[in-house]
């Protein structure tokens, strides 16, 4: 009966010998420094082919560690004594201790065949932490830099706040210190947070008082270990200027995980998109807008690439002007920047203009969120439509503003008088221009008495042949005809003076005054009539300057450049062509 009991038990033995787990984790020593790198090595071996890892191994909480490192090696071979395949998986940590003191290690976690297995924690020892060694490197000067990065594990161009500190024994070195330059470094976006400096701290180290002199933000854009450079400044004293360096930084950028969408650059963050229309007229066709693409969020707003918008056969599209409004603070870049396009409509109707796809890459949640395209629609009305849709109001402001432009000169500016759309109707505004046009139409009617009177005298005086209708409308011309170089003196004064909304308005009133010699009001026809006396080609450079004018009138910026190339085309053509 025992030898049974004895057999029963040896076989349960070889059973469970037979197929088995272990986890197990290793430091390299117990007691550290505060310079040393804690090494541990965590062994998984399993003997058996039924066992199969259903998680990954499982960290314990590294709060009070940067990882710096980690590597894994994975074997496998045949037992022969078992006749059983054994897989090993060793793993490698480097950590670096934050503080100093007894420090605890949790357990490793790893679920194999739906059961948990675990490593026991345990302690290590860490001694003072030589966090200012660097600073401390030449004890035999007096005034030492060190920078500060806590956060040494983040992805690429996720944002890092960096620290720099001012160590002396002597309190009054610390206003030598001037003249801080931050690292610079093509892998690197470095923007400054504060250089205000903070109180003194005088026992910070030891025997030697600190203070804060910078805080930045560093965003690396490059994965893998990056250095980053040490912050240099100057100190001044009395007898010399020295040049003092802080120390460098290595931190861990990790890359980005793949399965990124097509339409991911660098955008690194939680952003939101938005377009819109920004142009108060009515949308006409051929006549520029101007549509505003917005990205607010945080992250790297300053060094991300916008999304675009879409070219389409619909409308032209120019080169946008970015501005941005942005905070860098402790715990962030946020803001937002906005790019002001000027976009063209080719046609009437229904219009919608898109932005390119755009995505980003939330470290937060350690995914890719595609925001897609955004869309604005808009409704373009041709030339004819805009003036049928204008209500009589508006007609008579027109009419009047067509008024005053037309009597306006260079000298006597009358275009302040013109009347100014609103959207509220103004009764005020409508009797005005009742008024001013009664009064107009007055001094016209004494004029014409008076030069009735004036004409009759004359003529009962002296009695002036007459001649061909040829010379005597040659003759009223001459009379009517407007000095056009007035004008060019005129727009000259108004260019070099940067008033471009007056020199745009001058130059209607010179178009207007052209035009009214050749009796044709638009510019259509105009065209032909050029085509007709000049040819061809002046009748289409006419065109081109025409549209050359809208362009520079509506463009967000204005260059000097384009202005004075504008004024000399304006020059070379109504020269030309001016009766």
């Amino acid at each position: 009966m025992q030898n049974r009991i004895i057999y029963i038990l040896l076989l349960f033995t070889s059973v469970i010998s037979y197929g088995q787990v272990n986890l197990t984790v290793t430091p390299d020593k117990t007691t550290y420094n505060g310079k040393d790198v804690v090494n541990l090595s965590i062994v998984l071996e399993i003997s058996g082919s039924e066992y199969n890892p259903q998680t990954k191994l499982r960290l314990p909480d590294f709060s009070k560690f940067n990882l710096i490192g980690t590597g894994s090696v994975n074997n496998a071979f045949m037992d022969p004594e078992t006749n059983t395949v054994v897989s090993q998986s060793v793993t490698r940590l480097a950590l670096e201790p934050k503080q100093k003191g007894k420090l605890k290690i949790g357990s490793f976690l790893i679920t194999i065949n739906n059961k948990i297995y675990k490593t026991e924690p345990f302690e290590i020892l860490v001694k003072d932490l030589e966090k200012k060694t660097a600073t401390a490197a030449n004890t035999s000067k007096d005034v030492y830099l060190n920078m500060e990065i806590e956060d040494r594990d983040v992805y690429q161009d996720q944002p890092t706040v960096a620290v720099l500190k001012v160590y002396s024994r002597n309190m009054d070195n610390f206003r030598k210190v001037r003249n801080i330059r931050l690292p610079d470094q093509e892998n690197l976006d470095v923007f400054p947070i504060s250089f205000a400096k903070s109180e003194i701290d005088p026992s910070d180290n030891g025997n030697m008082a600190s203070q804060i002199l910078a805080v930045f933000m560093v965003f690396p854009n490059e994965a893998g270990y990056v250095d980053v450079p040490g912050v240099s400044a100057s100190l001044n004293s009395y007898a010399h200027k020295e040049k003092i360096i802080s120390n460098k930084v290595k931190i861990n950028v990790k890359k980005l995980p793949e399965g990124s969408p097509d339409c991911f650059k660098n955008a690194v963050g939680n952003f939101n998109v938005s377009v819109a229309n920004i142009s108060k007229e009515k949308v006409e066709v051929k006549k520029p807008m101007n549509v505003l693409v917005k990205v607010t969020g945080e992250g790297n707003l300053k060094s991300m690439d916008l999304p675009k918008i879409a070219a389409s056969p619909d409308y032209e599209v120019f080169a946008p002007k970015i501005t941005s409004r942005v905070l860098v603070g402790t715990e962030g870049m946020k803001g937002e920047v906005m790019a002001n396009y000027l976009v063209i409509p080719k046609k009437a109707g229904e219009i919608t203009i898109k932005t390119e796809h755009f995505a980003f890459f939330d470290p937060s949640n350690k995914e890719y969120v595609d925001l897609g395209e955004q869309s604005l629609a808009v409704n373009a009305f041709s030339h004819d439509q805009i003036l049928e849709s204008r209500t009589t109001v508006e007609k008579v402001n027109e009419y009047t503003n067509t008024f005053l432009e037309t009597v306006n000169t260079p000298v006597l500016k009358t275009t302040s008088l013109k009347v100014k759309e609103k959207n509220k109707f103004h009764w005020n505004i409508l009797f005005t221009n009742i008024a001013i046009l009664l009064a107009l139409f007055i001094a016209y009617l004494g004029f014409k008495t008076w030069q009735r009177k004036n004409r009759s005298v004359t003529e009962t005086a002296t009695r002036k042949p007459l001649g061909s209708i040829e010379e005597t409308e040659r003759e009223i011309r001459e009379n009517q005809k407007t000095d056009i170089n007035d004008y060019f003196s005129y727009l000259e004064n108004l260019k070099d003076h940067s008033d471009y909304n007056t020199f745009f308005q001058t130059f209607d009133e010179l178009d207007g005054d052209v035009r009214n010699h050749y009796v044709y009001g638009s510019a259509g026809d105009f065209g032909q009539v050029l085509e007709n006396n000049y040819g061809p080609g002046v009748a289409e450079e006419y065109r081109s300057l025409i549209q050359r004018v809208q362009i520079e009138k509506y463009a967000p910026v204005k260059s000097p450049e384009a202005m004075d190339e504008l004024l000399t085309a304006i020059v070379n053509l109504y020269s030309r062509i001016s009766k």
